[in-house]
């Protein structure tokens, strides 16, 4: 191999492995409706607050693993950033929460169609919050996803609150997290910290009561409560790992593996009542994120650097 060879496929390899594992994160994802389905007997609440302490304590360990504790406690000691963390952490709580209930309620289909139109979403707010100006196939896009809305809203005669409130909460946070000063990884360490506090507490209560799931039920359920920790940091550490390696084109057009999974497994393994009004509107939500993705390459091209 000649020496000037020894860069490229160096750069080859490190683009192989940021795909394997933004694509491992998305696929984890994707699948993870079997997962929570799994604990369909334990309300919504108690599998939230479950998640959100063992989160902590597994990225509370990476945090001190990967020498980020001064990070750590630099952030916990800065009102302003504390105060940001606050918001975006009642923000993540409600939207884990009304995910793992959609799923669990048979209500997949739209949790799936939530995780689609976020990309949508945050070209909105990009608009509105930070005054992005919208380019043609940008705005058709949206006005694609608003009409596939309302067309869902009108002829099903039920409004998609779920997938816009998904939707929208995800949006919002990553907004709100693009201003705080913080890590992705120190970041989430400090918003479970922020709920993890209240849900000890609470699941204390609950076992005062006789009411909680762990170490009540069977060996089966308690590995899988406790392990919903894992199960929330390791695909959030693929994530971070493959978008250090790829472009941002990549990882937009690997983001539609997520609500994929969660939309087949809806409809053919969950059987999930499939309409004609919900294929329309999931029809023109994917001619949406065409069009919104195929701008998204062009734009990148455009703009990187040649040589």
């Amino acid at each position: 191999m000649k020496s000037e060879d020894i860069p490229l496929a160096a750069a080859r390899r490190e683009t192989i492995a940021g795909v394997l594992y933004a694509g491992s994160a998305f696929l984890i994802w994707g699948l993870s409706p079997i997962y929570w389905k799994a604990m369909q007997s334990v309300p919504a609440l108690e599998i939230v607050t479950h998640r959100v302490v063992w989160s902590f304590l597994f990225l509370i360990g990476l945090t001190l693993v990967q020498h980020r504790w001064g990070e750590f406690v630099d952030v916990v000691k800065t009102p302003r950033t504390l105060l940001i963390l606050a918001l975006t952490t009642l923000l993540v709580s409600s939207n884990w929460l009304l995910y793992i209930w959609a799923v669990n309620a048979g209500y997949m289909l739209q949790a799936s169609l939530g995780y689609y139109i976020n990309p949508l979403v945050n070209v909105l707010l990009g608009m509105v919050f930070l005054r992005e100006r919208l380019r043609r196939p940008q705005a058709l896009a949206v006005l694609l996803a608003c009409a596939a809305v309302l067309f869902r809203t009108v002829s099903h005669g039920e409004f998609p609150w779920i997938a816009l409130t998904l939707g929208f909460t995800f949006g919002v946070y990553g907004l709100i997290r693009k201003v705080a000063p913080v890590s992705s990884l120190v970041g989430l360490t400090v918003e479970t910290l922020l709920l993890a506090i209240p849900g000890v507490v609470y699941l204390l209560m609950l076992e005062s009561q006789a009411a909680g799931a762990l170490f009540h039920v069977s060996r089966s359920l308690n590995l899988l409560l406790i392990g919903t920790g894992v199960f929330t940091a390791v695909p959030l550490l693929f994530f971070n790992l493959g978008a250090r390696r790829i472009n941002l084109s990549t990882v937009g057009l690997m983001q539609y593996v997520a609500p994929s999974g969660m939309f087949l497994l809806a409809v053919l393994v969950y059987g999930e009542p499939f309409s004609a009004t919900q294929a329309w509107t999931f029809v023109m939500i994917w001619t949406a994120l065409a069009v919104y993705s195929i701008d998204s390459v062009r734009t990148y091209r455009r703009m990187r650097p040649t040589g």
